[in-house]
């Protein structure tokens, strides 16, 4: 059995982490520039709405915990994830 000496899985998926989020900060800066305004596009999911409704609710009596995500997923995210994938490579 051949081992990845070296290559860890948790830094690969941090570096993609880190690449999302950085792609989406990036995608945020630049929706305002005429020619960079596309990186800004994409889709979002979302489980519950920003004004607390249709939320998944767990209401113990003393206790109530609410749940809620939203992903926005942008054409610079997924650029910015794919150079991390890159750059994992090349490390």
């Amino acid at each position: 059995m051949a081992r990845n000496v070296g290559k860890n899985k948790w830094a690969l998926f941090l570096l993609i982490l880190a690449g999302i989020v950085l792609g989406s900060f990036v995608g945020h800066l630049v929706r305002e520039v005429d020619f960079l305004s596309w990186l800004n596009y994409g889709i979002d999911f979302s489980i519950g709405k920003a004004d607390g409704s249709n939320v998944v609710s767990l209401d113990l009596g003393a206790v109530a915990v609410h749940f809620g995500i939203k992903v926005k997923i942008t054409v610079a995210s997924v650029l910015f994830a794919l150079a991390s994938i890159f750059v994992y490579k090349k490390i």
